[in-house]
């Protein structure tokens, strides 16, 4: 089936206008994939049936629909390794130590899609940092889609997907199983605070300043004006000391020169420069922030 012009603009410019997601010109049959189940549940033959009749009759739930799904939801326990492999051995307790005196460690994962990312995290709190027991760890984790973050937020897994990067001791020792999927045990899942958060939207307005935010594989699909923003926006929720993760594909380089690029190892990471962390730290450790961002 071939998408004509005017519905790959239709469905471009709604996903951009709503998420913020470039859709290009040569990603028309990723379109087609995705929307092609949705058109026939709808009764049209094909994705430019489904355009029509939204043009004729805007529907403000079916075109959330069309939206989540085209975001990219692809995520993994323990996705890439390196970048864990440095949090456990180098990030982590270099916050430890940056917050010993409140002993309060703030995690944003701000991408999370089904959860595997910010669960992977927990367990290594949980399993490789036993002084943080006396600890306030706040996890929060957020996505676009509703469909997603209800996933993530039931802990429960199909056995392909704990079979992605999740070592067998640790599937073994934080899962149940459960019939045909497995669900993670009650002491991890309820580490993380999950929420809907669109990047381009209002952010909630009580998150704390954050001494550590993964936003990876995500900007890499917005255009550089968006990139900027997101950024900018960023860098008022991060605390003085704190570090930024992006995708290994992803850089703050040339777009916000807050931001300066650290290398430890094959692992590349982000601080706040040394003039905006003095200015973090004249506006307090972690206030509480007032307005959304």
């Amino acid at each position: 089936m071939s998408l004509s012009p005017r519905s790959l603009d239709f469905v471009a410019k709604l996903v951009q206008e709503r998420s913020g997601i470039v859709v290009s010109e040569d990603k028309d049959y990723l379109v087609v994939s995705r929307l092609t189940p949705i058109a026939r549940e709808q009764g049209h033959e094909d994705v430019n049936g489904l355009v029509e009749d939204l043009r004729r009759r805007r529907n403000g739930i079916l075109e959330t629909r069309i939206v989540e799904a085209m975001t990219t939801n692809e995520t993994t326990f323990y996705r890439d390794v390196h970048p864990f492999r440095t949090l456990q051995k180098e990030l982590i307790p270099e916050l430890i130590e940056a917050r010993k005196e409140d002993k309060t460690l703030a995690i944003w994962s701000a991408a999370a899609s089904t959860g595997q990312e910010v669960y992977t995290l927990a367990i290594m709190l949980r399993e490789r940092f036993p002084e943080l027991r006396d600890w306030k760890l706040v996890l929060h984790a957020s996505d676009l889609s509703a469909q997603v973050i209800d996933k993530a937020r039931s802990g429960r897994y199909a056995q392909h997907e704990v079979n992605r990067g999740l070592p067998a001791a640790m599937l073994l020792k934080y899962f149940t199983k459960d019939g045909q999927h497995w669900q993670l045990k009650d002491a991890i899942r309820e580490m993380v605070t999950f929420r809907e958060v669109n990047l381009i939207g209002r952010w909630p307005h009580d998150y704390p300043r954050f001494d550590l935010v993964l936003l990876r594989n995500v900007l890499i699909y917005f255009d550089t004006e968006t990139k900027v923003d997101i950024l900018k926006r960023l860098e008022r929720r991060m605390a003085p000391h704190g570090i930024l993760l992006l995708g290994a594909a992803e850089t703050t380089m040339g777009l916000d020169g807050t931001y300066e690029r650290v290398n430890a190892g094959t692992t590349t990471y982000y601080r706040l420069s040394a003039s905006r962390q003095e200015s973090a730290h004249g506006q307090g450790a972690r206030p509480r922030l007032q307005v959304a961002g």
